[in-house]
């Protein structure tokens, strides 16, 4: 594929701005991976190198990461809940949590309009992406 492909769907992540760098790190790479276990269309073929030695695959396509206010993020997740959008959410209390078992305890605990969100990972057709992030700006 060339990199002027366009694809007619779009991967994004939206971070809270205020997030360490560690966190940033943290807060994407768990949240792609709950996209990719759900969504096994987004995912391409395994790789290999030139010796043969295979590697596991990876997403079909980039994955967009952008950065808001609180209430940036928070408007997103109201809207891609609206259009029934594929997402997942990390909130701060994960940082707080050692395990996979209290990590989804920690999400249950709290009200969908109460959760504390630092990080949202969504799929989608484009346009509709491109509303939810509405207010987002580019990762730096």
């Amino acid at each position: 594929m060339s990199t002027s492909t366009r694809f007619d769907t779009k991967i994004a992540v939206l971070l809270r701005e205020d997030l360490e760098s560690w966190q940033r790190l943290n807060v994407t790479a768990f949240l792609v991976s709950g996209l990719g276990t759900q969504l096994p269309e987004l995912i391409g073929q395994r790789y290999e190198d030139a010796d043969g030695v295979p590697y596991l695959p990876m997403f079909r396509q980039p994955v967009l990461v952008f950065q808001g206010a609180k209430e940036v993020l928070r408007a997103a997740h109201e809207r891609a809940l609206s259009r029934a959008l594929p997402r997942a959410v990390f909130t701060s209390d994960l940082f707080t949590t050692g395990h996979d078992e209290a990590n989804r305890a920690a999400v249950r605990a709290v009200g969908t309009s109460d959760l504390d969100l630092v990080g949202l990972a969504v799929h989608g057709p484009r346009n509709v992406v491109d509303k939810v992030l509405k207010g987002a700006r580019m990762h730096p």
